[in-house]
C-alpha cells in the first residue's frame, strides 16, 4: 500500500507543474528574444544626427505651425459609434456559430435580443441627439 501511494505522488503533481513550466519557458524565451533584437538594433543601426532627423515626421509633409491643433467634439462621437458597433459586430460572429448547436438556441436568441436592444437604444439615443446627420 505505501509502495503505491509513494510510486503515485510526486508522478501525480508533475503533470500540473510541467504545464506552468512550459508557460514560464515561453516567457523566458519570449522576453530574451525581444532584448536581443533590441540590442542587436542598437548595436547595428547608423548613428548620423542631423536637423533634419530631429523633425516631427507627417507622412512625408514638413510640420508647418505649432504642434497643438484642437479637433472637435463630433470626430470623438464617430470614433465611439464606431466602436460600438464594431463590438456588435464581434458579438454576433460566435452567437451566429452557437445558435446552430443544440441545446443553446432559445437562451443564446433571448441574450442576443436583449443586446440588440440595448445597441438599438443607444443608435436610437444619438439619432434623437442628431449625431448620424453628417451636417
Amino acid at each position: 500500500m505505501e509502495g503505491q501511494l509513494a510510486a503515485a505522488g510526486p508522478a501525480a503533481g508533475s503533470g500540473y507543474f510541467d504545464a506552468y513550466a512550459a508557460v514560464g519557458l515561453l516567457a523566458v524565451v519570449g522576453v530574451l528574444f525581444v532584448a536581443v533584437s533590441f540590442t542587436a538594433n542598437r548595436l547595428l543601426r547608423p548613428v548620423v544626427y542631423s536637423p533634419e532627423k530631429l523633425l516631427a515626421y507627417e507622412c512625408g509633409v514638413d510640420p508647418v505651425g505649432e504642434g497643438w491643433a484642437q479637433t472637435h467634439i463630433r470626430y470623438y462621437v464617430y470614433a465611439f459609434l464606431y466602436v460600438i458597433f464594431a463590438v456588435d459586430a464581434i458579438y454576433l460572429f460566435p452567437w451566429a456559430t452557437v445558435f446552430a448547436a443544440a441545446g443553446y438556441g432559445a437562451a443564446t436568441l433571448v441574450e442576443m435580443f436583449v443586446f440588440i436592444g440595448f445597441l438599438a437604444v443607444g443608435l436610437l439615443y444619438a439619432w434623437r441627439k442628431g449625431v448620424l446627420e453628417w451636417t
